[in-house]
């Protein structure tokens, strides 16, 4: 089998924080971005499902940290929107701790998806967001959306721009633009998460083998 059947990807949970989440096992791939990055159209593009990930119409209404599974022990996790969201100061920072901890603290997470509108990227969060995984020594896929916004010699230069400021992070930080309207990254996006779920497949769990 080349790769893995994200088409049948479901909705597992949803959690406040890490205490909440399912055990730390197998493999997780979170997907993190501004509330207004299309961090939900990149995942209902990838499982081409329409609703699996809400897509709200008032950015940051995605307070939990949601678990959906590809396969046995094969997680996608899409984290709290961060940033544009009109919420009080405190739940944006309970949020901001929540990020934090399951960045840092969950064993299972293999891979971060880090998603920015190719018009506005490398924000403050989305620099710490990235500055949090490469600490954790968790390799990292920037995605530049909405990519079919610009022509394609502007979305070019932003893309040059955006790997030429990833390399000041000194981690595994690979950078492409994606676009879920035009289907524009989708295969780079699944050739990323199968090589970072692969280590499963090498491994099978005591489970599998029964």
């Amino acid at each position: 089998m080349s790769g893995w059947n994200y088409h049948v990807t479901h909705f597992v949970t949803s959690a406040p924080d890490i205490r909440h989440l399912p055990a730390d096992v197998g493999i997780e791939v979170a997907f993190a971005g501004r509330s207004n990055a299309g961090k939900s159209s990149a995942l209902n593009t990838l499982t081409n499902q329409k609703s699996l990930a809400r897509t709200s119409k008032t950015p940051g209404r995605t307070q939990l940290i949601n678990l959906f599974q590809v396969a046995e022990g094969i997680r996608l996790v899409d984290l709290p929107g961060y940033g544009y969201a009109e919420v009080p100061e405190e739940m944006k920072r309970k949020w901001q701790r929540a990020l934090g901890e399951y960045l840092q603290k969950r064993e299972c997470l293999k891979g971060l998806v880090v998603l920015m509108d190719i018009r506005h990227p490398l924000k403050d969060l989305d620099q710490q967001m990235i500055e949090w995984a490469v600490q954790s020594q968790i390799p990292v896929l920037v995605l530049l959306t909405k990519a079919d916004k610009l022509a394609s010699g502007a979305r070019k230069s932003q893309l040059n721009m955006v790997r030429e400021a990833a390399l000041a992070f000194m981690g595994d930080v690979q950078v492409e633009v994606f676009s879920s309207l035009k289907k524009i990254g989708v295969d780079k996006l699944r050739l990323k998460l199968d090589s970072w779920f692969s280590a499963q497949k090498e491994a099978p769990s005591a489970e599998e083998e029964q």
